[in-house]
């Protein structure tokens, strides 16, 4: 099976990776995140996978795209849903407009890994996109794996973020403390 897997970040994509190998899969990892902002955000997270498949020996294609003027547009009017309406739906268009355009029989997604992902809708883009393009969405639930592989990304020295990445999840990741700033004031 030749698979496409939209990669978000590198430690994301320890677990899968790994699972995928011991399935007999070999995954090309596929970059695009005009999500994740600020650039020097971007920037790391980007050089860190290009470092880490070159390590592992995983092909990576980078499709390149900086987008914070249009994220911004299209998220503005409805930023509590903007993963479901914008940001899945975003990268894994493109994902899977690339997988179809060159011969992959399928497509998955490093996002699965993430307990904080909403789950269920990311299954349903992926599904939508998988109908739509004729391009086979191969679903595995990689959540059981998250600990594991965010141990290894540890232990490899991986660039370990601490927000969603876009702008809107970093300002989540203080809202605690932000409230309890004003709370003080």
């Amino acid at each position: 099976m030749k698979l496409l897997m939209h990669t978000c970040c590198a430690p994301c994509s320890v677990y899968c990776i790994d699972s995928l190998r011991k399935e007999g899969i070999e995954p090309t990892c596929f970059w695009y995140n005009p999500n994740i902002h600020p650039y020097i955000e971007y920037k790391t997270r980007r050089d860190c996978l290009k470092d880490y498949t070159k390590k592992v020996n995983v092909e990576l294609i980078i499709h390149e795209e900086y987008g914070l003027d249009e994220f911004c547009k299209n998220v503005v009017d409805d930023i509590p849903n903007r993963c479901t309406n914008y940001c899945y739906k975003k990268r894994l268009t493109e994902t899977v407009r690339y997988a179809a355009k060159n011969g992959y029989d399928a497509f998955t997604t490093t996002l699965l890994v993430s307990p904080y992902q909403k789950h269920e809708e990311l299954i349903k883009v992926c599904e939508e996109l998988s109908a739509l393009s004729g391009v086979k969405f191969l679903y595995r639930d990689f959540r059981v794996g998250f600990r594991e592989g965010q141990t290894k990304a540890r232990e490899l020295g991986l660039y370990l973020q601490k927000y969603c990445g876009c702008i809107f999840s970093e300002e989540e990741r203080y809202e605690k403390q932000i409230l309890r700033d004003l709370q003080n004031t």
